[in-house]
């Protein structure tokens, strides 16, 4: 899968988790950027696990803040 479908991927799931527009996303907004609290966080990853069919580990969930680091999970889970 392309970085630029997963990023376009990751964009709507925030948008649709958030209600915010996806055009203000960009790969270096973080989560904080985006008022995300620790339910919200859980909302993306659950999401992002779904439309993806992956699983995202505890480890790598801590350290995902930002749109860039939820795209290397991705790809890393995808095995690309």
């Amino acid at each position: 899968m392309e970085h630029s479908e997963i990023f376009e991927k990751v964009a709507d799931i925030a948008s649709d988790v958030l209600g915010i527009n996806a055009d203000e996303i960009t790969e270096e907004t973080t989560f904080d950027d985006l008022d995300a609290d620790s339910l919200d966080r859980l909302q993306l990853v659950t999401a992002m696990e779904d439309e993806f069919d992956i699983e995202i580990d505890d480890e790598k969930l801590e350290a995902i803040n930002s749109v860039a680091e939820a795209i290397v999970a991705i790809k890393s889970a995808l095995g690309e």
